[in-house]
């Protein structure tokens, strides 16, 4: 595997993670903003009130959105190990 190979796998594997995380990451920042927004308003300065929103968010964010990840791995898995002899060299 020559250097080029080995940057350009890194590279793919970075941004499958950073494209599976990115929704998962938006629905906290989502989350984030309006309780906070809400806490604002409402003068409320309990720190479980903003983190019982953003778990249950993310908890449904993760569950609806699980079987898409799960096939987006396998699908990059399943194309990294159809090109390990690329890489065997």
């Amino acid at each position: 595997m020559t250097p080029e190979m080995a940057v350009d796998l890194f590279r793919h594997m970075l941004l499958q993670t950073f494209w599976l995380s990115l929704p998962i990451l938006a629905i906290g920042l989502t989350v984030g903003v309006v309780v906070s927004l809400l806490q604002v308003l409402t003068s409320i300065q309990d720190t479980s009130f903003g983190a019982v929103p953003k778990l249950a968010a993310f908890l449904f964010g993760l569950l609806l959105l699980l079987p898409w990840m799960i096939a987006k791995i396998v699908s990059y898995t399943t194309t990294l190990f159809g090109d390990f002899g690329r890489y065997a060299h």
